[in-house]
């Protein structure tokens, strides 16, 4: 069983359908974060991650949601147009209440959906992803002997506060927010996301950064990925040229 460490997600359910077939039958999934926002299917992501048990960080689109959809909540059926909720809804959370049925859109403006059973799967997705770790250490050793750690964001740079109870939230900011460009003197081998790359996965003597913008549609982007620990391979699919497959008309 190989470890396959697949970057930002970030609602795009279909293109990650594409590259999980794509992966061994056996392989230990584990998630950078950004599972939610901006693609349309963030309720069925979080599912599917969940269901299957699979390793998952904390990213800062999943902090996002906890301290906006509890927000979201509380004038929830009453109000869905709040200006506190600006922050989470500009960075693809009014998609994600979408894609829970909580909200529609209708003529420019932002609707609740009274339905009660999807309101209790927002809250029970939210209570696990309180319980997400903002890193996981692997029980293998890279290649370079060094401990694998997986963050969203670099937290390499700040390994030594990880068990500093001074230092937690600068710790906490790191790994869920920092887009600093790792130092080589890092005492792990960090894989993390949160920063898209250009034209494929950004692999390092001391990190991976397996983020490929799979929600941009810039060219270079693109791209959902997964990094495989044990033999650094990756495994890609373009969301982009699928989309566009799909949508082809055939004369």
């Amino acid at each position: 069983m190989k470890h396959y460490i697949i970057g930002d997600v970030h609602g795009h359910y279909d293109t990650l359908m594409q590259l999980v077939v794509k992966l061994p039958s056996d392989a230990k999934l584990i998630f950078v974060g950004d599972l939610i926002d901006r693609g349309s299917r963030s309720a069925e992501v979080v599912k599917f991650v969940r269901e299957g048990g699979y390793g998952c960080v904390m990213g800062n689109h999943e902090e996002m949601m906890v301290q906006y959809g509890t927000s979201f909540m509380a004038t929830y059926p009453r109000n869905a147009s709040t200006s506190f909720l600006s922050m989470w809804y500009g960075n693809g959370g009014i998609e994600t209440l979408v894609s829970y049925g909580l909200v529609k859109k209708k003529e420019g403006a932002l609707l609740c959906i009274t339905e009660d059973n999807a309101l209790k799967q927002f809250k029970n997705d939210l209570e696990w992803m309180k319980s997400l770790p903002l890193y996981l250490e692997l029980d293998i050793k890279h290649s370079s002997d060094k401990t694998v750690v997986i963050s969203h964001a670099c937290i390499g740079n700040v390994w030594y506060f990880h068990n500093d109870p001074n230092n937690q939230e600068t710790f906490r900011e790191y790994a869920l927010w920092n887009r600093k460009t790792p130092p080589k003197e890092m005492p792990i081998f960090n894989i993390f996301g949160h920063t898209p790359v250009e034209f494929g996965v950004d692999i390092e003597e001391n990190y991976v950064n397996v983020d490929t913008g799979c929600y941009m549609n810039e060219y270079g982007y693109g791209e959902l990925s997964a990094y495989c620990v044990e033999t650094g391979k990756v495994v890609k699919v373009n969301r982009r040229l699928e989309e566009l497959k799909d949508n082809s008309t055939i004369f």
